[in-house]
């Protein structure tokens, strides 16, 4: 395969990833010894090679890895966001009044869809029963979104979930490589006992940097797929409607800088949420991803490079979106709190406590399935797309 580093891995992968024989500064199995190495000083080849790359390739890069992977999991988004919100309380139907119904008071949203046998007829058309809108599991939310509302309602969000995803990750993923090298380099010289904690250091403060400066979108992304339009005929909020609705409540107030705070609503649960969840997949994700590439060896090529990738996003991904649900559920349960005084003075750990008391365990692992089954291939998408496109400019930088 086109430039490879000592062990015949990449040099376009990430430092990290291809720098198999040095990480937690042990020295290459060539030389018989396994001890480790403070004297080794500066970037190995496979870390040139990457750090040939500037802020805007990588970026470009993880741009281009996050928009594919926003398209692709969406659905799996909407159906966890769905049973969130609705475990917190959020109907998907309107209380039918029946005292005040008569023949011409029939509205099309008492129907879950004209296929339903389970209608009461009530004048002249069917009412179906509350239950008939209520979600019991990830793939009941894909077949009631679908037959209530339409399937391009599984990508609802999907736009405020790209605006998202690019930003998020095109400052994620170059930071943390930008952190991590750094990371390395200093501990490999000073302190090499500490060179495995750098992919957990650099992914709790890169995702920290992220979060905070895309939490606006955030919040629009969770209201607008929490969120079912009742009206017939009438399209739901985009991202820049849903956004000026949450700040419309505080319009008339004098305080107008310190009311845009409300952006940032649930912003804490977000990073207890995020941080952890960086910190559990890189750090979990890297070692994965260095032993597979060992595996690899001489005989890898792209394709077997670009599975290790995937295979070990997708573990990694997996276990740390389950570990960290219920700080999910909190972020979920702050960010559609229709009440803006109360959503803002919510903490995390009142929103857990609550959580807790009101539906247990249960209540703090909803919408486990569905995060998790989201979380796995978005990962692994994101970091084998990330990568590849990274090969490609690097390839196209080299000659």
């Amino acid at each position: 395969m086109v430039g490879c580093s000592r062990g015949s891995l990449p040099t376009w992968m990430t430092a990290a990833a291809a720098r198999v024989d040095l990480s937690a500064g042990v020295t290459p199995s060539h030389q018989g010894s396994s001890s480790p190495s403070p004297s080794s000083s500066g970037p190995a080849p496979a870390a040139g090679a990457d750090q040939e790359l500037g802020m805007f390739e990588r970026a470009f890069s993880a741009a281009g890895a996050a928009f594919v992977s926003a398209i692709i999991v969406n659905p799996l988004d909407v159906a966890k966001t769905r049973l969130q919100a609705q475990a917190a309380g959020v109907l998907y139907h309107q209380p039918a009044q029946m005292a005040a119904l008569g023949p011409d008071a029939i509205l099309s949203e008492f129907r879950c869809s004209p296929s339903c046998t389970r209608g009461l007829v009530l004048g002249s058309e069917p009412v179906c029963p509350p239950d008939c809108f209520q979600y019991k599991g990830t793939l009941d939310v894909f077949l009631k979104v679908v037959r209530q509302e339409g399937f391009s309602r599984l990508w609802r969000g999907t736009n405020a979930g790209l605006a998202l995803a690019v930003p998020t990750v095109g400052i994620y993923l170059p930071c943390y490589d930008i952190f991590r090298n750094g990371i390395e380099d200093f501990t490999r010289s000073n302190a090499p006992g500490l060179t495995p904690y750098a992919p957990l250091v650099a992914g709790s403060v890169a995702r920290s940097l992220a979060c905070i400066a895309c939490s606006p979108i955030e919040l629009a992304r969770t209201r607008m797929q929490a969120y079912k339009e009742f009206r017939p005929g009438v399209k739901p909020p985009g991202m820049w409607k849903t956004l000026v609705g949450v700040l419309s409540p505080l319009a008339s107030s004098s305080q107008n800088v310190q009311n845009y705070r409300v952006l940032w609503t649930g912003v804490g649960a977000q990073l207890a949420r995020d941080v952890p969840f960086s910190a559990l997949c890189w750090s979990t994700l890297e070692p994965i991803r260095r032993k597979l590439l060992g595996l690899v060896g001489e005989e890898g090529n792209a394709a077997s490079v670009l599975g290790a990738n995937f295979a070990a996003g997708f573990v990694a991904g997996s276990l740390a979106a389950g570990a960290t649900c219920p700080l999910d559920v909190a972020k979920t349960r702050r960010q559609i709190e229709k009440d803006t005084e109360k959503a803002m003075r919510m903490t995390t750990r009142q929103t857990l406590t609550e959580i807790w008391r009101s539906g247990g365990m249960k209540g703090l692992f909803t919408g486990v399935g569905p995060r998790v089954a989201r979380a796995g291939p978005s990962v692994g998408i994101v970091i084998s797309f990330y990568e590849v496109v990274k090969y490609a400019l690097h390839e196209r930088h080299t000659s």
